[in-house]
């Protein structure tokens, strides 16, 4: 097989990718060391990588190929290549979160979604960049380096989950593991160009997840598609009797949910909030996404979303509190091993006084009644702009560099997505068009809790009529 056909295995879906694995068209071997390869070809371009173990992960694919031609009954992602934002403990494998605190940490137990994955038969290559633990929007890191957008390096990948977003972009891996807690996998799918969803609260085990907010932590997948979240969601979802805040609610096929069809669907564009200061090609492109939806059979509906501003101011009250406690003791004990910008963050949260972080929680239930009532008592899902804003720059989002209107950006950046993990609805962001830059462009859609099907019906629908998840950066071959 000559180089470009060994490249062009990576730019098959993980769906495709696990068909053809299964049907022997394709060894574990090839995919590991095609993928492997290419981290050695592209990465020093973008530094989404922290660690990588190859002789492992080679000795790992050996034994799946062998378990194949032994005729066993193979897992859903049966010999495919993932590699994982570097907060996924797996016992005696190097965990540095981003960090300086940790960059020699090795747990001695391993994360349940890590040891779905496994059983599901998919190899590990290593530890992806992410933002210093798992607190920025932007994936800008100190101590590992940026992590650099495929499409243009001089451009922010999103965050936290930078790197799980980059090498998916970059076809390095087939997928992905991020973490979402005020939109650390969404953020980095629209502005690497690739599908990331964040599954409803307490969905996926948090067990062995280097935490940042107990109340909002999410893990989640990051793919090209659409149908490849659905499978990679379908491994990892469901209770675990090592997390008790994992929810019992039974897991759905949801790869058979996707089946196009969406007549009838009412699907809600809100009026307030979301829309705010959006950048004009930004707006035009959620157009097109209105269009394609209707073009299918969808009914648009204007909805008007209640207590935004509630949502807003307590969704940053719970986060900063408990990242706050998380950290107290580093805090005080290895101040200067923070980032500055981690720092100007988790220092405030200890002036937030206790009766308003708990006024927070305790309102959170009464708002989320108010939201289904007012928005799924009237449409079946809602859809909004991943970010408002084009992709920025890295230098433009570099608070720790003092670049004037920074922190403005950087706080920015989010802000169509904390909301969503407040209310705790499943979401996921889908590429929707490029900007005048070459940079992505995404929209996220919402849905009801445990609604995870729909959301992802709708995204594949959307999928089915553009090609935007198949688009490659410009260096990509």
């Amino acid at each position: 097989m000559n180089a470009q056909a060994k490249s062009s295995l990576l730019h098959l879906s993980l769906s495709d990718a696990a068909d053809a694995l299964k049907d022997g068209s394709v060894t574990a071997v090839e995919l590991t060391t095609v993928a492997l390869e290419a981290f050695t070809r592209v990465d020093k371009a973008i530094n989404s990588a922290i660690w990588l173990e190859g002789a492992a992960a080679l000795e790992a694919a050996e034994a799946l190929d062998k378990k194949r031609k032994s005729g066993a009954k193979l897992g859903p992602l049966h010999g495919l290549p993932l590699a994982h934002k570097d907060m996924y403990y797996k016992a005696g494998k190097l965990s540095t979160c981003g960090s300086a605190i940790r960059k020699d940490f090795r747990p001695s137990y391993t994360a349940t979604v890590m040891e779905r994955l496994e059983d599901a038969g998919s190899v590990t290559l290593g530890g992806l960049n992410m933002a210093e633990f798992a607190q920025n929007p932007t994936g800008h890191n100190q101590h590992y380096g940026h992590c650099r957008n495929p499409w243009h390096p001089d451009y922010c990948t999103g965050g936290s989950s930078s790197g799980s977003g980059a090498a998916v972009a970059a076809r390095l891996v087939y997928g992905a593991l991020g973490s979402d807690t005020g939109g650390s996998i969404r953020l980095p799918a629209a502005i690497c160009g690739v599908t990331g969803i964040k599954a409803t609260q307490t969905r996926v085990s948090r067990y062995g997840v280097m935490p940042l907010s107990f109340s909002a932590d999410n893990v989640g997948p990051l793919t090209q598609t659409a149908r490849d979240a659905a499978r990679f969601l379908g491994v990892i979802a469901g209770h675990d009797p090592k997390d008790p805040t994992s929810a019992s609610e039974p897991v759905p096929d949801y790869e058979a949910a996707l089946t196009g069809d969406i007549r009838g669907m009412r699907i809600g564009v809100p009026t307030n909030y979301f829309f705010d200061g959006i950048d004009a090609e930004v707006q035009a492109a959620f157009d097109v996404v209105v269009a394609v939806l209707q073009a299918r059979g969808a009914v648009i509906v204007p909805v008007t979303i209640p207590h935004m501003d509630a949502v807003s101011t307590y969704g940053g009250i719970v986060s900063r509190v408990e990242g706050g406690t998380i950290h107290a003791q580093w805090m005080r004990q290895r101040p200067q091993d923070y980032a500055v910008h981690l720092s100007g963050r988790l220092y405030p949260s200890q002036g937030i006084p206790g009766t308003y972080y708990l006024e927070a929680l305790a309102r959170r239930g009464a708002i989320l009644k108010a939201v289904a009532a007012a928005v799924f008592g009237v449409c079946d899902a809602f859809i909004t702009p991943t970010l408002r804003m084009k992709v920025p720059t890295l230098l433009a989002t570099d608070i720790d560099a003092g670049t004037p209107g920074a922190i403005e950006t950087f706080q920015d950046v989010s802000i169509n997505t904390r909301p969503i993990n407040y209310l705790g609805l499943p979401s996921v962001s889908v590429p929707c068009g490029l900007d005048s830059n070459g940079l992505p462009i995404g929209f996220q859609v919402q849905g009801r809790p445990f609604a995870e099907a729909r959301v992802l019906k709708i995204a594949d629908a959307y999928q089915r009529d553009t090609d935007w998840h198949r688009r490659l950066p410009p260096n990509v071959s």
